[in-house]
């Protein structure tokens, strides 16, 4: 299972919490690449509901990880 930038962008305005077969669904419903789906179907499922990909995949990036003051601008 891999993950980039470019295949987590499909899952950002998926159903959150959902459980790994409606992440699923969304995936092949919004036509997202099959890489996507193979990722969310590698996920040993313990009938979990996940809140946000950062518990799909850990090291996404979020806000805190750019070094970007905006009160600067």
């Amino acid at each position: 299972m891999y993950w980039t930038l470019e295949l987590a962008s499909y899952l950002s305005d998926a159903p959150w919490p959902a459980t790994k077969d409606e992440l699923i669904d969304y995936a092949i419903r919004t036509g997202a690449p099959l890489e996507v789906v193979e990722n969310l179907q590698s996920i040993e499922d313990e009938g979990d509901t996940y809140d946000s990909i950062e518990e799909i995949w850990p090291d996404y990036p979020t806000d805190e990880d750019y070094l970007w003051n905006e009160d600067e601008y």
